[in-house]
């Protein structure tokens, strides 16, 4: 529920700020004095479209921002596990910024998000009904939601047979689809795959292999240049019998160390004298093993220059390295085993799309039979809600009509939608073309006392939808309104006395003008302030000691009705 509203710079809103508590809140005021404000604060925050014009003159933004709290099984914190966003602390704050410039801020906890992930939790958090937003309730294509809602605990696991088989009936289908139509470019497209399958896989690359060829190979071709110059290099260090470098070097080694302790700059001449020998002598021994190593097999030349001309043209085709290569043969593998997992189960398309189809059918019957009963028990109830508003010979049907070409939609195999009969002797018509303003309200509470529970929505904010209603009528409604808060918060907004009565808690908005400045205050109303609000709705401008004892007449019959 909604815990605290605060509002800033919203219209002729300055600054506001509002605790709510459960159970139900009813606003009332003058006209003209911002209670709808208040419940546009509401939709912002919920996800509402947001613009410039909601900004309060003089302000360079609007900054809204609500606490909720929710049930730990509700959908919300659901969705914001899904989305990551921590609420430990079992709160959700919902903040939103408007700005002149067009900048538009939403936030969940802190956490940035876009105005559609605002929305998706906010359709979860608060549900605003009016006389004009009633009409979403009489969608057709919300009805088989709203019944399925109504038989839940036992519907859901034939919902989720039905989307696994659905979505499996959808895929076979679009595959049929597209062989039928792109059968020639299906097969070209198999046969380049398998093609470049066979290519790649025949060659058996392995990482690192082209840089290792690549080596040997100049290895081979630089073969008697390498000889060549291992031989110079050791006849240069050992030179021939008459004369031997090495040994020479040997000599002037010996001859420093004679004296190498009479001075120790003799010592530092004889110390490098002697490393230069034996880096020598270990070079001559490294050189003669080289020699002795060094093989050429114009053959193995030859298998490395195959090789490796194969890897350039894979290269050529598949990518700058072996490892594109290898990623791109993954690719080609796996879009083959898409195209050809059909097949490969050992059944055809055709076989497998009407296995499908036949047991999309039987769990579309099952969640039909069930719909079907389900719809007797809520024609039932509503049909009492909408006796409790003096409705009674309104008769409320769950009309269900087949697919056309025996086909299926995400929901079944059949369209379901509500239809309603106000009078005997009319016939039946879908809701949205049979209701007068009246009536919107009552059947709106009749739909929403019976799916207030189901829907899981822990806040309702009802705007103005007593208009048009008066006498026992009005009553019935406000009995209602407090009825549903039973389940849910409610927020209400009315120009009813009965409705008002009715409240756990009253608010009272006024419109006020300082320094040339118009600004909307809000007051929360203790008992006598309740009688004296409840005495001008009754009587308007003149309040008299007769309104006014009808007025405790109403808080008194109101308590005893919720006792």
């Amino acid at each position: 529920m909604l815990e605290n509203l605060s509002i800033s710079n919203l219209a002729i809103i300055d600054k506001l700020e509002i605790d709510f508590s459960s159970g139900m809140t009813v606003l009332t005021g003058e006209t003209g004095a911002g209670k709808s404000i208040i419940i546009d604060a509401v939709g912002l925050l919920a996800g509402n479209r947001g613009s410039q014009k909601f900004i309060r003159n003089g302000s360079n933004k609007l900054l809204i921002q609500g606490l909720f709290v929710f049930p730990q099984d509700g959908l919300t914190y659901k969705i914001l596990d899904d989305l990551g966003i921590d609420h430990s602390d079992g709160s959700v704050i919902l903040q939103r910024e408007i700005y002149r410039n067009g900048k538009n801020i939403c936030r969940v906890n802190g956490i940035l998000v876009n105005t559609t992930t605002l929305k998706r939790i906010g359709s979860t958090v608060v549900d605003i009904q009016g006389q004009n937003d009633s009409q979403d309730l009489m969608q057709p294509d919300k009805h088989v939601k709203l019944l399925d809602e109504f038989g839940s605990d036992e519907l859901q696991p034939l919902l989720k047979e039905y989307n696994h088989y659905y979505e499996k009936y959808n895929r076979l289908s679009k595959l049929i689809e597209e062989k039928r139509n792109n059968e020639k470019e299906w097969s070209q497209r198999l046969d380049m795959l398998q093609f470049q399958e066979n290519e790649i896989g025949n060659a058996n690359l392995e990482n690192g292999e082209e840089e290792r060829l690549s080596k040997e190979r100049d290895h081979l071709q630089n073969y008697q240049k390498i000889v060549d110059s291992l031989n110079l290099s050791f006849s240069a260090i050992n030179g021939d019998d008459a004369i031997s470098p090495l040994d020479m070097i040997g000599q002037a080694m010996n001859a420093m160390q004679s004296i190498e302790d009479v001075d120790s700059k003799f010592g530092e001449i004889s110390d490098n004298i002697k490393d230069a020998f034996y880096l020598l002598q270990d070079a001559s021994d490294n050189i003669s093993d080289q020699v002795d190593l060094q093989e050429f097999d114009d053959n193995r030349l030859e298998e490395i220059e195959e090789r490796l001309n194969i890897i350039y043209e894979l290269k050529r085709k598949y990518g700058d390295s072996i490892e594109q290569i290898l990623q791109h043969y993954d690719n080609v593998k796996n879009e083959l085993s898409s195209m050809q997992s059909d097949k490969e189960t050992g059944e055809d398309l055709t076989e497998q799309y009407k296995h499908t189809y036949d047991e999309l059918e039987t769990v579309a019957q099952k969640i039909s039979s069930f719909r079907h009963k389900v719809s007797v028990g809520l024609e039932n109830a509503i049909h009492q809600q909408l006796s409790d508003l003096y409705m009674s010979k309104t008769e409320f049907k769950v009309v269900f009509n087949k697919l056309p070409n025996k086909s299926f939609n995400q929901f079944g195999n059949e369209h379901v939608e509500f239809y309603m009969r106000t009078n005997p002797g009319e016939s039946l018509l879908p809701l949205s073309k049979i209701a007068s303003g009246g009536e919107i309200s009552r059947i709106l509470l009749a739909l929403k006392t019976v799916f207030a529970s189901s829907q899981g929505i822990t806040s309702i904010v009802f705007d103005e939808v007593d208009t048009g209603v008066s006498g026992r009528v009005a009553q019935a409604i406000a009995d209602k309104i407090s009825s549903i808060s039973r389940q849910s918060q409610v927020l209400c907004i009315t120009h009813l006395p009965q409705v008002a009565a009715m409240a756990d808690h009253h608010y009272f908005i006024k419109k006020e003008v300082s320094n040339d400045r118009t600004n909307t205050n809000l007051v929360k109303l203790g008992s006598n302030a309740r009688v004296e609000e409840l005495a001008r709705m009754l009587s308007g401008s003149t309040v008299t000691k007769l309104t006014m004892e009808h007025a405790n007449e109403l808080l008194n019959l109101a308590d005893d009705e919720k006792k």
